[in-house]
């Protein structure tokens, strides 16, 4: 059995709903777009992600 290190991928603000998600290419978290349009959020909000415990960086292989 070996783990993998997983990474997330996606995370929106809890507070202003700004959305991001990571490029692979750039190595940076760039903002999502919806429908061609920013997900910007408020650019005063210090933005609480949504990190709840769910998320597990270790995937296994059976």
């Amino acid at each position: 059995m070996s783990a993998q290190l997983r990474k997330p991928t996606a995370r929106v603000c809890e507070s202003c709903g700004r959305a991001e998600h990571w490029d692979d290419d750039l190595e940076a978290w760039q903002i999502a777009r919806t429908d061609g349009t920013k997900q910007v959020g408020s650019p005063h909000c210090l933005h609480e992600w949504d990190i709840n415990g769910t998320f597990n960086p270790v995937a296994t292989d059976d």
